[in-house]
């Protein structure tokens, strides 16, 4: 049996990574404060008996610099506890475009995978576009009385589910020492995945798309932030997954 720690394993892509494993029959050791981790202390940071770590673990911010003080202390809490650990593979989790639009929280993951390439362990960095749940998180966070603004984006979004199926699988495996891109399989306007959301859930009230400022949001409205054809695809679609959550 192998064992592996989840950083941010209630979260929305953590959750469904420990469950992956446990199905698989292996061991989930969660790190997240309800388990009595903190990272950004490293308090109750105990990586001794594990095997693989999956670094799962987000912020909610647009700030770049509280994103890129988060990920710097907490990726190397993970890597430098688990190299004193033994532990053989290290897999982050980014987001793609980090490297190619490294702003607001994009900056935090391009400061992450910079750690990661240079840090002590070995490693495979898997950078996913946005997930389904993306839809709901952009009608909370543009919430504007009864008005929702959504920044003009071109995204590809992709299944928490599957990705977590991918990221269990890379840390079963072999450190590719390399960074790979994994997708869903249609590319959508957040603002339709957002009005969709809405009428599935019976949210009322106008959803309006609006240009975001700067250079990240010429990145989110051009398609910098889009896979490359080299990208893993896999096979749920927003559609799909709508239609799974309100069976």
């Amino acid at each position: 049996m192998t064992v592996i720690a989840v950083a941010g394993g209630t979260g929305t892509i953590g959750a469904p990574i420990v469950a992956r494993i446990r199905e698989l029959g292996h061991e989930a050791r969660v790190l997240s404060r309800r388990a009595g981790v903190d990272l950004a202390t490293g308090t109750g940071l105990d990586l001794r008996g594990v095997d693989a770590v999956i670094d799962a673990i987000g912020v909610d911010t647009i700030s770049a610099k509280r994103a890129v003080d988060f990920f710097s202390t907490t990726s190397g809490a993970l890597l430098r506890a688990g190299a004193d650990a033994g532990v053989r593979h290290h897999v982050a989790l980014s987001i793609v475009g980090a490297d190619a639009a490294p702003h607001g929280y994009y900056a935090g993951k391009a400061a992450q995978e910079r750690i990661v390439r240079s840090g002590p362990m070995p490693w495979t960095i898997a950078r996913a576009t946005q997930f389904h749940e993306f839809a709901a998180q952009m009608l909370r966070r543009g919430a504007v009385g009864p008005v929702a603004l959504i920044p003009r984006t071109r995204a590809q979004p992709v299944s928490s589910r599957d990705l977590a199926t991918v990221l269990v699988d890379l840390a079963l495996g072999e450190p590719l020492r390399d960074a790979i891109e994994i997708a869903g399989p249609r590319e959508e306007r957040v603002v339709e995945m957002a009005r969709a959301y809405a009428t599935a859930t019976r949210r009322r009230g106008p959803i309006l798309e609006i240009p975001f400022p700067g250079a990240f949001g010429r990145a989110l409205a051009d398609g910098t932030l889009l896979p490359g054809a080299e990208a893993r695809i896999l096979p749920e679609s927003f559609a799909d997954w709508l239609a799974r959550i309100r069976s």
